[in-house]
């Protein structure tokens, strides 16, 4: 829906001031008493935590919009608001004398005005939802330079003039091209750079495996945070996740378990490592939605921490299992969930006591809730990591001294697509590979869905993520060769011989992560890609027996590090917040299927020696 469909009203003069749609709906009232309920459960006399609105366009009205693809031949402009023309999908473009960007960024500022006059201070908007995707929904594309004409011209002078205080942010897609759009658009040189307050970024991997969602891109946030500085953008450029969710359909929905706990899982990770990374906030797309992941008009449905099942409520009586607004009906088969007692459903930790309120409270929530309710506005991620075992040269944290396999259980992460990092040792089946006879690097698995996975490590870095993924074990995997390293003896080298014209001097090497790898430190994501056998970054160490391979580069920053499919079971962020009288929250996450036993130590000194269960997150609070 859009608030003004008369054709070519350039001045806006037909705008519905009232946002009528939004009122009727409900949508104003939730976030006027969210905004109320911050204000008096976080007592303050600021307004840092009240509620941080974000609005993001996802399409014009379509009498301002160029035809798309889809539309008959001839058109004069879009027949509706899905689908966009590239590279923007403005009727006459971004230039300087386009009415209609000129009436698209009017758009934007009526709708703040509307929104102020509901009693909603806009705390900052993004230019477009996922600009490089021309939708089979609503959508409108811009390139980077397509965007920053928007902004030069039109949108920025009219947000500056009209609603100086609302933050503009750039992009808001997902991790890949971050650091590309960032270096063209916040360019000093670049006149959009002046009017962009911050960076939103997608958790999404962009392509048909939603099991990759949350899992890739972490070593270009650090490159992000790493050109913002190189480019001396002000400090206090925000960068942000401004959305994520799990698709398809919802854990409750498809009935397992083991899945909406696997997701809960990806959300804390990708959370603390966004953060460690010196991002300043994450949001998760979807508060509250049905049983099946909707309401949705397109059937896009997806996941939410929450889920409304008002049918399933204490008392309920005559209330149909699918709301009369849901219109995506049921593509993924029965309701599993639906399917179960409340007493069963309590049993797997979707708690009764909400499910008689007609909620049901999924994984996902908890694990959030960890996080946010102990991480508050004002808080600052400080370094930590989860660290080898000490004064034990073979003791792992998940393989114990004289143990011969690799603990923490089945390995999800061996995955095609998967990005191939360096972290301190800790002797699980993530850091487990098998060199087979065809000289590859191989590692196995199941994925959430109990579906077997093998994979092997790739032979040509990644052109957005600038590092090796797993790929399929097939020509497309890296073919290796062992062979001594150094005059020492201490080291090997692992030549490509299978990359064409790279094989040529060509080594498995360890690439560092810019922005010093963030809170983690060097050691906490390094990635592995290709490169010259004279380097020092060339030097391994490979176990067979126990199928690390390690390299000992930041033996001076901490000690060895362990090839590694994604990110290690064991995580652990830090931080300093601002509420006392415990004003240091750790969280520590534990994706393992086996319990892990650790040494908390704050600037050398033990804090606690405890454990953490298989499967579970722990937030510890001190002073």
């Amino acid at each position: 829906y859009s608030f003004d469909e008369t054709e070519d009203d350039f001045e806006l003069d037909d705008f519905d001031d009232d946002v009528t749609h939004d009122v009727d709906s409900g949508m104003i009232e939730l976030m006027v008493e969210a905004d109320n309920y911050i204000r008096s459960s976080w007592a303050t006399t600021s307004d840092i935590y009240a509620l941080r609105l974000l609005v993001s366009p996802w399409s014009p009205p379509a009498w301002m919009k160029a035809p798309t693809p889809s539309d008959p031949e001839g058109s004069v402009h879009a027949e509706g608001m899905t689908g966009s023309a590239q590279p923007t999908c403005l009727r006459d473009g971004v230039g300087p004398d386009s009415k209609y960007a000129k009436a698209w960024a009017l758009y934007f500022s009526k709708f703040l005005d509307a929104y102020r006059t509901q009693g909603l201070h806009v705390y900052g908007i993004t230019v477009q939802n996922e600009p490089e995707f021309p939708a089979p929904w609503e959508a409108c594309s811009y390139d980077p330079y397509t965007q920053g004409d928007f902004i030069a011209n039109h949108l920025g002078p009219m947000l500056r003039q009209n609603h100086p205080l609302v933050k503009l942010f750039m992009f808001d897609h997902n991790k890949d091209h971050a650091p590309h759009w960032a270096n063209y658009l916040l360019n000093s040189s670049n006149p959009a750079s002046e009017y962009i307050d911050g960076t939103a970024i997608h958790w999404y991997a962009g392509g048909m495996d939603r099991l990759l969602d949350g899992a890739v891109g972490s070593p270009n946030m650090h490159r992000l945070v790493s050109n913002l500085d190189k480019m001396n953008v002000n400090p206090n450029h925000i960068i942000f996740g401004s959305e994520a969710c799990h698709c398809p359909t919802t854990g409750y929905a498809g009935g397992d378990l083991k899945v909406a706990w696997a997701r809960a899982e990806r959300y804390a990770h990708t959370v603390l490592a966004d953060l460690a990374a010196g991002s300043n906030g994450w949001i998760e797309w979807n508060l509250l939605l049905d049983s099946i992941g909707g309401p949705n008009h397109l059937g896009n449905l997806c996941d939410a921490p929450l889920l409304a099942v008002p049918y399933r409520a204490k008392g309920a009586k005559g209330v149909n299992t699918t709301a009369s607004f849901e219109k995506a009906g049921h593509p993924f088969g029965r309701v599993v969930g639906d399917g179960r007692t409340r007493d069963e459903l309590n049993a797997l930790g979707f708690s009764a006591l909400f499910l008689d309120e007609g909620i049901i409270v999924q994984p996902m929530y908890h694990y959030m809730g960890h996080i946010s309710r102990h991480v508050r506005p004002g808080s600052v991620a400080v370094p930590a990591i989860v660290d080898s075992v000490k004064n034990a040269k073979f003791a792992r944290t998940f393989r114990r001294q004289g143990r011969p396999v690799a603990g923490g259980g089945i390995n999800d992460l061996a995955r095609v697509g998967v990005e191939v990092t360096l972290w301190p040792c800790e002797g699980s089946t993530r850091q487990e590979w098998k060199f087979n006879e065809d000289g590859q690097f191989e590692v196995f698995g199941h994925d959430w869905l109990g579906v077997p996975t093998t994979s092997c490590l790739g032979k040509v870095p990644d052109p957005n993520f600038e590092g090796l993924l797993l790929t399929n074990c097939d020509s497309d995997a890296g073919q290796f060769v062992i062979v001594p390293g150094p005059s020492d003896h201490t080291s090997v080298h692992i030549q490509l011989v299978n990359g064409g014209g790279m094989s040529v001097d060509s080594c498995m090497i360890l690439k560092p992560l810019e922005n010093n790898g963030g809170a983690y430190g060097p050691r906490g994501g390094a990635q592995v890609t290709i490169g010259s056998c004279n380097s020092v970054e060339a030097n391994w160490a490979f176990d067979e027996n126990s199928g690390e391979v390690r390299s000992k580069f930041f033996a001076l920053k901490g000690g060895e590090v362990c090839m590694t499919t994604g990110w290690p079971f064991l995580q652990v962020g830090a931080f300093s917040t601002p509420l006392a009288p415990e004003n240091k929250a750790v969280v520590v996450l534990n994706e393992a299927g086996e319990s892990a036993n650790f040494v908390l130590k704050d600037s050398g000194k033990i804090v606690l020696s405890t454990s953490i269960p298989a499967h579970s997150i722990q937030t510890i609070l001190y002073n």
